[in-house]
């Protein structure tokens, strides 16, 4: 029997999209907002920051994330609840992906499990680099239930384009501390980009589940009945075979300036911000926000290296004392 042929997910998303954006007014109106939504840059440091003033996601910055809210809400990433228009793309053994109706990139995508089931990272850190894999022009991303999910409730990752994000051209330049590393990969610590991340390069399933499985298990607890607050990006180096992982450890979900109004920010920072890209549904926001703000606001969501020295610490004795990847 001739076996078939594997799928091409880049082209099929493509495909998708494409179908998506003649036959789907809403994204089709909203992607073509995108293309003139305004943004300006701001150095912080060695870091840049990018801002885009963008009215379409204040659906998202608004959204009432505590139990009961979401209990009274249809999920809108389960399929029952989606418009009639909207199309999916199956991957694996059940994720679905879909064209993001409310974009941040050009082209922006949302991949949900097509069963309604918690956001948690655990038991899926080789999907997200085996879609990584499948479509190597994105860059995907986790966001935890605690730290800019608007969805805490049902089980997704996002993609967007490569080239976006600053942080992820920036990284390469960044003066990292090795944690562990073995002929598979390593994990390291940067903090010379205004907050602080943990980064790590493998060519190996084995040593990324490793590297954040340890770390998962010794990043300080904000809330003693969650797991880690965490961002997580991931892409596959298409040059150098290897998937690079970057692991942002977080204090707290939203700003204690969120809302709207003099002095207030309304914004719910995810990955995309933790990468440099804080997109800003209010002008007046967009316009206000300067390099100091930005930095500010890092230090009151992210861990800082004094919280974070003891788990370091601990992390390299751990790992050298049992051996490493050998566990």
């Amino acid at each position: 029997m001739k076996q078939r042929p594997k799928m091409n997910y880049s082209e099929a998303v493509d495909r998708l999209i494409s179908k998506q954006l003649r036959d789907w007014d809403e994204a089709r109106n909203n992607y073509e907002a995108l293309a003139t939504v305004s943004t300006r840059t701001l150095h912080m440091g060695d870091s840049t920051i990018v801002l885009q003033y963008n009215p379409h996601r204040r659906r998202s910055a608004v959204a009432h994330l505590d139990k009961a809210s979401l209990s009274r809400r249809d999920c809108f990433l389960c399929t029952e609840h989606q418009p009639v228009r909207q199309r999916s793309l199956l991957w694996g053994n059940h994720y679905k992906i879909q064209v993001n109706p409310y974009p941040i990139f050009t082209r922006h995508l949302t991949i949900a499990d097509q069963r309604h089931v918690p956001q948690t990272l655990d038991g899926r850190v080789e999907d997200m680099l085996q879609l990584a894999v499948s479509l190597p022009q994105y860059v995907i991303f986790y966001n935890g239930p605690y730290c800019g999910a608007s969805a805490p409730d049902h089980m997704h990752f996002q993609a967007g384009l490569k080239g976006v994000m600053p942080l992820c051209d920036e990284l390469p330049n960044a003066t990292t501390s090795l944690l562990a590393d073995s002929d598979e990969g390593f994990i390291g610590y940067v903090d010379s980009l205004g907050r602080s991340l943990f980064t790590i390069e493998t060519d190996t399933v084995r040593a990324a589940e490793r590297y954040m499985l340890r770390l998962k298990d010794m990043l300080p607890r904000i809330m003693e009945t969650i797991l880690p607050m965490i961002n997580v990006l991931c892409w596959w180096d298409v040059a150098e075979h290897v998937w690079r992982i970057v692991v942002f450890p977080r204090i707290k979900h939203r700003p204690a300036c969120y809302g709207e109004g003099v002095d207030r920010l309304l914004m719910s920072p995810a990955s995309v911000e933790m990468a440099g890209l804080w997109v800003l549904p209010n002008q007046q926001d967009y316009e206000s926000l300067t390099a100091q703000r930005v930095q500010e606001l890092y230090d009151e969501l992210c861990m800082g290296r004094p919280m974070l020295e003891p788990m370091m610490r601990t992390f390299a004795q751990r790992w050298n004392d049992v051996g490493g990847l050998e566990t």
